[in-house]
């Protein structure tokens, strides 16, 4: 897990035996940023959607394909982070498309691009491809 900021960690691929931890570790909300089938072994997201309604988190399922990210995608992760009642979870294969997906989120929002890229830089992700669409969002509002 990698903290990018007070409200947000990312993940690569979780399991359902690991919502326990992740309810105890504060989250509430648990974002799913994988489409199922990706890999054959991976677990598939309703399994973990279980286990985190069981525990009563909440549960989102955007997922984020080679094709890219959506204005729909974006959309879908800001009103997932907002609508939080706590720290947010986010995973997907490496916790890169989960990030990605949350910078694009807060440019959206109106964060700043550069603070945005340094909470990334620390965690150890490189936004620089994503660099320009982040401009562009924070730039439009």
């Amino acid at each position: 897990m990698r903290r990018i900021d007070d409200s947000l960690s990312v993940s690569p691929q979780i399991g359902p035996a690991d919502v326990t931890e992740i309810a105890r570790a504060g989250f509430t909300t648990i974002i799913n940023n994988r489409p199922d089938g990706e890999e054959t072994d991976q677990p598939e997201g309703d399994a973990i959607r279980t286990a985190a309604e069981t525990l009563g988190l909440d549960y989102a399922e955007i997922p984020v394909t080679s094709a890219g990210f959506s204005h729909a995608q974006v959309n879908a992760m800001r009103a997932a982070l907002d609508g939080a009642k706590g720290p947010v979870f986010a995973y997907c294969r490496s916790g890169t498309r989960s990030t990605n997906l949350w910078a694009l989120a807060e440019a959206k929002a109106g964060g700043d691009p550069d603070t945005i890229v340094a909470k990334a830089r620390a965690a150890g992700y490189d936004l620089t491809a994503i660099r320009p669409m982040l401009d562009a969002l924070a730039g439009a509002r």
